[in-house]
């Protein structure tokens, strides 16, 4: 086990089963050292766990728990991807939508549950730049998607 998946299991979280694509799509590509994960979902061994609006029929908490979900699926991706998590040298940039009710404002404390939990399991080469945004919906009513940008060691 590598050290960034016992830090992860210390954390009391688990990598899950890599996510099916839901469309034509791959999970990752990698181009020299930066791999490009897909946008993940709030599902867990392929099953959808919250659907709806942030705002709505889901609390800001509840989004920053989909984040972390989220985020642990674009792990299982990377793992799949590289092989070793213990290769990543810096998550550099994420974008995170938030399906969010009208009026709902507060993506970033949404999108905080990613991006917190990366710099818990990578310390400050978890810090990253990011953007924070709305959608009025998106795929099969998921709360969250989360994509990433990551440098690698080759």
């Amino acid at each position: 086990m590598s050290e960034v998946e016992k830090r992860i299991s210390e954390l009391k979280f688990e990598l899950p089963s890599v996510p099916k694509p839901v469309a034509a799509y791959v999970p990752a590509v990698q181009v020299g050292n930066l791999v490009f994960i897909s946008g993940q979902g709030v599902t867990f061994e392929n099953k959808l766990l919250m659907q709806g609006h942030i705002g709505k029929e889901l609390t800001v908490e509840d989004g920053y728990k989909a984040a972390q979900i989220c985020g642990l699926n674009a792990l299982a991706v990377l793992k799949q991807k590289i092989g070793d998590l213990d290769k990543v040298k810096r998550i550099v940039k994420v974008l995170g939508w938030v399906n969010s009710a009208p009026g709902f404002d507060k993506q970033h404390l949404v999108i905080n549950g990613f991006s917190e939990l990366m710099e818990k399991i990578f310390g400050e080469c978890g810090r990253h730049a990011r953007s924070a945004v709305s959608a009025n919906e998106l795929p099969n009513s998921t709360p969250v998607e989360v994509e990433m940008i990551v440098e690698v060691g080759v």
